[in-house]
């Protein structure tokens, strides 16, 4: 019994290497190029986007994995509020936007891959297919290994493919600037500057893209029961990545902002191109390939990690009969590998399945703002639950509490539904540059998808008593 407790406590994850899994989840260095080309109006969209979202989803997501620590994910907190069902939804909806949102990702890879291999295989769909299907099955495959062996992918994928280039790039942002280089954005500290017009449609889209660029935080907590201490490490992490999350994305794209014209930025074909650019500006462009390959090895890491956080939700609700006992097998790592498959041919059929349409472009942004509006509902059941679970179960026991008592909750909770209601309403619009010509089409295909996949989970849970009595 003490050999197996020892043995329990060995196979924990440390402090560490959770905050290297949730910084892997949530923060990345491909937003550099679009958040700079906002110039000093990216400090009102950061803000709004952490005050508004980030700062209420990480605080709602430390109490509440502190409350169910043995337990922890969207799962057990939305169960623990409003029951099986919205429990079941919640962790389906993570789960989809996982596998829609893993897609922009695999075309990183591929295209930072192509920059260093030959540019024109960027264009190549066959290739982009390729990649995609490699990294999905080699870090499905990679994950049956476990939490331990994911969470070294995380490690090196976050520390070689987000930090070193991140703080390179803040690094020769400083230097630029000290040595009396033109600044390349104004930097006036007025109004006008810095606080975007609102009544433009372009502007409220960014700010749903600022908002996407922080989700992701809670997702960690599906192995807090995998976690030593989970009660004091948890909130820990969350802290810190979100300080980390916010440093990184503001001072990185200020850096590109300063270094680079934004003419440049607005014109450059992506991150790589962009990267070209600044460090052109210290004769240094043999450093791009390099950080290609590092960029790459982070979005690889990301990949990663989000193979196996939302499908362990997803599996928690299936051992409660949610889904035919078929996906309930585990191997010895306690890994839901039947489920994994799944997630991986769904990604694999999605990824693939978008180079195939005539128009890649809109029907990429179609399907991202569909993930994007799920995700969001989500989010509010969190919020919701974590209200509610305030009144259910007062006396438990919290290692980490939202300060400031019944008012804290309250203001948290309403900040960031106000916020997730906005960005809900907002994801629907098309960005200026897809041109859409049929607006009413666009609308009526992008909330007919977004209906069909709420409406999706709903019906499965429903149907739960089939496979129940077989």
């Amino acid at each position: 019994m003490v050999r197996k407790t020892l043995s329990a406590i060995k196979h924990k994850i440390s402090l560490f290497t959770l905050i290297m899994i949730s910084s892997a989840l949530v923060i990345s260095v491909r937003n550099f190029p679009t958040e700079a080309e906002t110039g000093m109006q990216m400090i009102f969209f950061a803000l709004f986007a952490a005050i508004g979202f980030f700062i209420p989803v990480a605080l709602v997501s430390a109490e509440l994995a502190t409350l169910l620590p043995k337990q922890g994910g969207i799962f057990a907190w939305v169960k623990a509020a409003f029951g099986d069902r919205f429990g079941f939804v919640s962790s389906w909806l993570q789960w989809t936007y996982m596998m829609i949102g893993s897609v922009p990702m695999l075309y990183f890879i591929a295209g930072s891959l192509a920059f260093v291999m030959m540019p024109a295989l960027a264009h190549s769909k066959p290739f982009m297919a390729l990649i995609v299907l490699l990294v999905t099955w080699a870090a499905t495959i990679y994950n049956f290994r476990g939490l331990k062996a994911s969470g070294k992918i995380s490690t090196y994928g976050f520390l070689l493919g987000v930090l070193i280039p991140g703080v390179l790039i803040i690094l020769f942002g400083i230097i630029y600037w000290v040595t009396g280089n033109p600044i390349q954005m104004n930097m006036s500290l007025t109004a006008k500057n810095i606080i975007p017009d609102l009544s433009k449609l372009t502007t409220l889209v960014l700010l749903v893209g600022f908002m996407r660029t922080f989700t992701g935080i809670e997702v960690s907590a599906s192995h807090a029961n995998e976690v030593k201490n989970p009660g004091r490490n948890y909130p820990l992490a969350i802290l810190v990545v979100v300080v980390l999350a916010l440093a990184l994305n503001i001072l990185g794209s200020l850096a590109v902002a300063i270094v680079v014209p934004q003419q440049q930025i607005s014109l450059a074909a992506g991150l790589m191109e962009a990267f070209k650019v600044f460090f052109g500006q210290f004769h240094l462009a043999w450093l791009v390939p390099v950080l290609a390959i590092l960029t790459a090895i982070g979005a690889l890491g990301e990949i990663t990690t989000w193979t196996l956080g939302p499908v362990k939700a997803v599996y928690a609700s299936a051992k409660t009969g949610a889904l035919p006992k078929f996906f309930n097998k585990e191997n010895k790592k306690g890994i839901p590998v039947r489920l994994l498959i799944v997630q991986a041919t769904v990604i694999s059929l999605i990824g693939c399945g978008l180079l195939l349409m005539p128009k890649l472009n809109t029907a990429f942004w179609m399907a991202n703002a569909m993930a994007c509006c799920i995700y969001f509902f989500m989010y509010a059941m969190m919020i919701l639950a974590c209200l509610k679970l305030r009144y259910s179960m007062p006396k438990a026991k919290r290692a980490y509490k939202i300060p400031g008592g019944w008012f804290g909750i309250w203001l948290v909770s309403l900040v960031g539904l106000a916020t997730l209601v906005f960005g809900f309403i907002i994801a629907f619009l098309p960005p200026a540059q897809l041109h859409v010509t049929d607006a009413t089409a666009y609308l009526t295909i992008t909330i007919g998808g977004i209906t069909t996949l709420l409406i999706v989970p709903f019906i499965i849970f429903a149907l739960r008593k089939v496979w129940q009595t077989r």
